[in-house]
């Protein structure tokens, strides 16, 4: 097997690339990485079960679509939070990365200012539907428990991808503030 670097590229150019290990990341990290963990064994249990009754019974669980789906959707929100706090969201890789090392980092800080603009005002605005399906009694339609139990997810979050990318704008804001190195000696 063998891998391929893009036209002028050198396998020692990859190293630099390479994904930080999990030694040096922030040990808040493990939160996401643990909830997708339990998400994921979750989602393969139940699908799990659901797939032996109805193999066996030639019926299915009721709920098991229900809860499925509302763990694919909170995976998702984890996910997001994870890729936003390793800066590994989604962007145009044309803009972020061409141009000088002003306009990178100027575009990063903008590009965690939009996720976290973003994500606070779906944190507030679904509080509201939080709580209208609270205030009104609304049940799920698969197995009828009050939807808000799946509804509260949404605000806690977004709430928390909102922080992932304030400290996201945090960190690039003080790598702006730091003075570029040219390699030349300074002398004292």
């Amino acid at each position: 097997m063998s891998s391929s670097f893009p036209p002028g590229a050198k396998a020692s150019d990859a190293a630099p690339v390479a994904a930080a290990s999990p030694e040096s990341e922030p040990r808040s990290l493990r939160l996401e990485d643990w909830l997708t963990v339990i998400v994921m064994a979750s989602l393969a249990l139940i699908t799990f079960a659901n797939v032996l009754v109805r193999y066996f019974t030639n019926s299915s669980f009721a709920w098991t679509e229900e809860i499925s789906v509302f763990l694919m959707i909170v995976l998702a929100l984890v996910a997001g939070s994870a890729a936003v706090a390793r800066d590994q969201h989604i962007r145009i890789e044309y803009f972020a990365e061409g141009g000088s090392a002003l306009r990178s980092k100027r575009l990063a800080q903008l590009g965690a200012l939009c996720v976290a603009v973003l994500f606070g005002l779906i944190a507030v605005l679904s509080v509201r539907v939080v709580w209208d399906d609270y205030r009104f009694g609304e049940t799920s339609p698969g197995i009828g428990v009050p939807q808000w139990w799946y509804s509260i997810w949404l605000p806690v979050l977004a709430t928390l991808i909102a922080a992932r990318a304030v400290g996201l704008l945090v960190r690039r804001s003080r790598e702006a503030l730091r003075p570029e190195t040219s390699g030349e000696d300074t002398q004292s």
